[in-house]
């Protein structure tokens, strides 16, 4: 048997190139079958029509033909987040040249844990981390980052760096403090780290109450850590981060803000403003396969003060030796709670030099246009009901008149259609189908057509028949 060819090395791109013409004709094959944003037949169709497709996995010989049929398989059952009928989650379309940087980082497969593994990979990560957390906290050599799988790893982290900056000055077990409308993620990690129960402030409108986060911080006692949001998951809303941090100041209270989804508004000229407040925070999440157009993952925690970091430091003599250390060999293990670890800051370094802010900006606008054109469109059509105009590039409708279990049924349909993707939201205590947009080149049309298509959706159910 010949042995298979390696993709880095001399002779990584020659081997490469004929399996990236396999693996493109393949996605194309797969996308041309799937036909729309998902495929149709619900779950157990899906998983059928795979199985019968990839047969065994692990054969006792090997198929030569393995790699056009696994990837053709997938495509063909993917959800596809370019398709503009794709709005149910932030799951975005990752941009042509953050994949193709992907694929160099794939092929040249650097490990950041250590320098003598990642040599150019890791100093690209410092430029990276750096440029990102001052374009958060503001300039300086202080604001640092780290590289994280998303924004529950970056909000996870958040809190471990605040449980050890109370127990570094004496002050006891730390308490988080979080709106109702925050990230399941955020008490989720407070379990996790062995934290009190959270105190949950109202969120009224699905928004965290100043008001009511300030009858709280006085209640509390001890260290406590207030989290904010900028970007709920649920409708894309923003929390009156000046006023929180105010309260937060006042009461010697540590702030975190959750901006996975809304962070990215700082490329933007006209949408900046609506992160007032967001340099106040000790630390902040980001996370750009959202609004970044970047291949999963490429999450961050941006921190105000990197002495906070030292809560990281951890020491194994294979990989930072005290005698290297010393020596000047950089030290990378207190960069993450992870060993091994892709260089995900090549794609991002990719995009931000090939776009630059105002091309990244211009993406950003692109989209929230299209989430208030999309509101009018709803807002104008007497068969449905809108929540509220959109803060970001989210849109909550709702068949009018419609019970909540309609609704449901509509979104589910759709999904096993495989014709559209909405997500759903549970605010002012009704079910609200969920539209995120985050494709720029959605248009007019395509935002028309989903509508149509609820509404469809909906007629037939009704009826008790499927519609053409």
């Amino acid at each position: 048997m010949r042995t298979p060819s390696l993709a880095s090395g001399p002779e990584g791109p020659r081997a490469l190139r004929p399996l990236l013409d396999t693996v493109l004709d393949a996605l194309d094959t797969g996308g041309r079958t799937r036909g729309g944003p998902l495929p149709p037949g619900g779950p157990q169709a899906v998983a059928a029509r795979l199985r019968r497709t990839v047969g065994e996995i692990l054969p006792d010989h090997g198929d030569p033909q393995a790699l056009h049929t696994l990837v053709r398989a997938v495509a063909e059952g993917a959800a596809d987040p370019a398709h503009p009928r794709c709005a149910g989650h932030l799951h975005g379309p990752p941009l042509a040249v953050a994949a193709a940087a992907d694929l160099a980082a794939s092929a040249l497969n650097p490990s950041l844990d250590s320098w003598d593994q990642a040599p150019a990979a890791s100093e690209l990560e410092a430029m990276v981390t750096r440029a990102l957390a001052r374009e958060i906290h503001g300039p300086g050599p202080g604001p640092d980052a780290l590289v994280t799988t998303g924004g529950t790893e970056a909000n996870h982290l958040a809190l471990l760096l605040a449980r050890e900056a109370a127990r570094e000055a004496g002050g006891g077990t730390v308490r988080l403090v979080v709106g109702g409308n925050a990230h399941h993620s955020l008490p989720r990690a407070a379990w996790l780290l062995g934290l009190p129960d959270p105190v949950v402030v109202p969120a009224p409108g699905g928004r965290l109450d100043p008001a009511a986060l300030d009858t709280a911080l006085t209640r509390t006692k001890g260290p406590r850590l207030v989290a904010a949001t900028a970007g709920t998951t649920d409708a894309g809303l923003i929390d009156p981060l000046p006023e929180i941090a105010g309260r937060c100041a006042s009461h010697g209270a540590r702030l975190h803000i959750d901006a996975a989804y809304g962070g990215a508004m700082l490329f933007s000229t006209r949408h900046r403003a609506l992160l007032d407040g967001l340099d106040a925070a000790d630390t902040v999440t980001l996370d750009l396969h959202k609004l970044g157009w970047q291949p999963v993952a490429a999450g961050l925690l941006a921190v105000r003060d990197p002495r906070d970091l030292a809560a990281l430091r951890h020491r194994a003599d294979y990989l930072n030796a005290d005698d290297d250390t010393d020596a000047g060999l950089p030290d990378l293990l207190g960069r993450s709670l992870r060993t091994t670890r892709r260089p995900d800051t090549l794609k991002l370094a990719v995009t931000l030099k090939t776009l630059g802010r105002s091309g990244l900006g211009a993406l950003v606008d692109q989209v929230c246009a299209h989430a208030r054109q999309f509101a009018a469109l709803v807002d104008a059509h007497p068969g449905f009901d809108l929540h509220a105009p959109p803060t970001l590039s989210t849109v909550l409708f709702r068949p009018a008149g419609a019970p909540d279990t309609t609704v449901a049924a509509v979104r589910r349909a759709l999904l096993t259609d495989g014709t559209a993707v909405l997500g759903r939201a549970r605010l002012d205590g009704r079910l609200w189908l969920k539209a995120t947009l985050l494709n720029p080149a959605t248009g007019p049309d395509d935002l028309a057509a989903l509508l149509h298509l609820v509404a469809a959706r909906r007629a037939a159910l009704e009826e008790g028949h499927t519609p053409r």
